[in-house]
C-alpha cells in the first residue's frame, strides 16, 4: 500500500486490514482507469477519498464485465446477485464489494441507487441501441444519474438544513453530461462493442445509419453529416453542463473544487472534440496533460483555501 493510500485510510479511519485492502485496491483502479476522475478526487478532503476510491471501483468492475468482447451474461447475473445478496448482509469477501458495502453503510447511500445502476449495466448485455434520447436518459438514470446521487452524501451540503431533494436535480444532469460526453467521444469504442448510443432519431435526422458509421470506423474519417450530428449532440451535452454548474455551490465547500475541476476537465472533451474536426474515429480523445494540469492546480489552490476555513464538517460519518 503505498504512501498516499495509507494517509487517506487514516485519515477516514479506517482501521480494518481487509477494509484497508478493498479500499487500497479501489483506490489503485481509480487512478488506472480514471485518470481524469482520480485527479479532481485528490481535491477533496482527505478522509473522504476512499469512498469516492469504492464507488467508482464498483461502477468500473461491472462496467468492465459488460463491456468485454466475450461479455457473459450469467457470469454478469451471478456476480450481481452476489452483491446484492452481500449488501444485504452487510459485507463480502470480494474486496471491492467488500469497500463499497462499507462506504454505503457509512454515508446512509441508499441502495436502491446500485440496484438502478446494476440494472442498467444489464441492459448493456442486450440494447444495442435507443430510439430516441428520453429512451437513452432512462437507461442513463441508472448508468450515470445515481452515481451522481451516490456521490451526494459523501460530497455534503453547504447549507446542512437544505432537503436533498434540492440538490439532487444538479447531481443527476452533471452525471448526465459525464456520460453523454463519454458517448460522443467513444462512438468508434462503442461501434466495436455492438452498441450506438447516440439516439437514433438525431442519426436519422442527419441521414446516417449504423454502416456510415462503421464506414466512418473503419477508415477513420468523418464526413459532412456525422459532423453535423456530433455538433448538435455537444450542444445537447453542454446544456447538461449548464443545468448542472450551479449545484457545485450547494455542495460543502471543500467539495466545490473537486466537483469544478472534473466538470471543467470533461467539457473539454467536447473542445477536443471540435478541434478535430469531429473525428472520433481516428484515436481517442483527451485533454492535454499540461491542461488538465493546469485546471487541477487552480483547484487545489481553492481546495486548499477552503479546507482551512472553519465550517465544522465531519471527515467521516459517525
Amino acid at each position: 500500500m503505498g504512501l498516499a493510500g495509507t494517509r487517506e485510510l487514516a485519515a477516514a479511519g479506517i482501521t480494518s486490514s481487509r477494509l484497508r485492502a478493498g479500499y487500497d485496491l479501489c483506490r489503485r483502479i481509480n487512478a488506472k482507469h480514471g485518470k481524469t476522475y482520480y485527479l479532481a478526487t485528490l481535491l477533496l478532503p482527505v478522509a473522504k477519498r476512499p469512498y469516492v476510491h469504492a464507488l467508482y471501483a464498483f461502477a468500473r468492475y461491472a462496467d468492465d464485465i459488460v463491456d468485454s468482447l466475450d461479455a457473459d451474461a450469467d457470469r454478469f447475473e451471478a456476480w450481481s446477485a452476489e452483491f446484492l445478496a452481500d449488501l444485504d448482509l452487510g459485507t463480502s469477501t470480494d474486496p471491492v464489494a467488500r469497500a463499497v458495502i462499507d462506504t454505503i453503510t457509512r454515508w446512509d447511500i441508499p441502495q436502491a441507487h446500485f440496484a438502478d445502476f446494476l440494472e442498467a449495466m444489464r441492459a448493456d448485455l442486450t440494447v444495442t441501441s435507443y430510439a430516441t434520447y428520453d429512451d437513452l436518459a432512462k437507461y442513463m438514470w441508472g448508468s450515470a444519474a445515481v452515481i451522481g446521487l451516490q456521490m451526494l452524501p459523501i460530497l455534503g451540503r453547504a447549507d446542512p438544513t437544505m432537503s436533498w431533494d434540492e440538490i439532487e436535480p444538479y447531481a443527476v444532469n452533471l452525471g448526465l453530461a459525464f456520460q453523454y460526453t463519454n458517448f460522443l467521444r467513444d462512438v468508434a469504442e462503442d461501434l466495436r462493442l455492438g452498441r450506438v448510443y447516440l439516439p437514433q432519431d438525431s442519426l436519422h435526422s442527419f441521414g446516417i445509419d449504423r454502416d456510415r458509421l462503421q464506414r466512418a470506423t473503419r477508415h477513420a474519417t468523418v464526413d459532412e453529416p456525422i459532423r453535423n450530428l456530433l455538433a448538435t449532440e455537444i450542444a445537447r451535452a453542454r446544456d447538461l453542463y449548464r443545468h448542472a454548474t450551479p449545484g457545485i455551490e450547494l455542495v460543502h465547500p471543500t467539495s466545490r473544487d473537486c466537483l469544478r475541476t472534473a466538470l471543467i476537465l470533461y467539457s473539454r472533451i467536447l473542445d477536443e472534440i471540435e478541434a478535430a474536426g469531429y473525428n472520433v474515429f481516428g484515436r481517442r480523445l483527451s485533454v492535454p496533460v499540461a491542461q488538465r494540469a493546469g485546471v487541477a492546480a487552480r483547484g487545489l489552490i481553492g481546495a486548499l483555501a477552503a479546507r482551512r476555513e472553519p465550517r465544522g464538517d465531519r471527515a467521516i460519518p459517525t
